[in-house]
């Protein structure tokens, strides 16, 4: 089977499109587990504290940390992973500090989002962009 110019380009161009589908269905998961763990109330920014990466060197293992005084619970999320939610950490009355650090997999370069639910039920949110030059999840 010979390929001409013309069907290789159409080839091309519909390969682009189809991995180009997934990733407004991947935002509207990190989205919809937002929307659940806030219950749909709006979100500020500040008191929070994301610290990951800028560039780390293996997907299989990207270290953060998820720092918010006066926090009840902290959601993190990989939006570019197929399944968004990496931890949900929660603090009780007796918890010395509200700090949790972790390993997660990123499937590649995307940004991890970090919520929080304070005290007096607020919601805060940090996020951080990681660049992956080894892929994580199967890649």
């Amino acid at each position: 089977m010979e390929f001409s110019r013309r069907d290789f380009l159409a080839i091309g161009a519909g390969s682009a499109v189809a991995l180009a589908l997934p990733l407004p269905a991947m935002a509207s998961l990190s989205d919809d587990a937002i929307a659940a763990f806030t219950g749909g109330a709006e979100i500020g920014e500040g008191g929070l504290e994301l610290i990951a990466p800028e560039i780390a060197e293996n997907g299989n293992t990207v270290p953060i940390e998820v720092n918010a005084p006066g926090a009840v619970s902290i959601l993190v999320l990989a939006t570019g992973n197929p399944t968004p939610g990496v931890a949900t950490f929660n603090f009780g009355a007796l918890a010395a500090n509200q700090a949790a650090s972790t390993r997660i997999r990123l499937a590649g370069t995307q940004d991890v989002v970090a919520v929080a639910k304070m005290a007096d039920g607020s919601f805060v949110k940090a996020s951080a962009t990681v660049k992956v030059t080894i892929g994580g999840c199967g890649g």
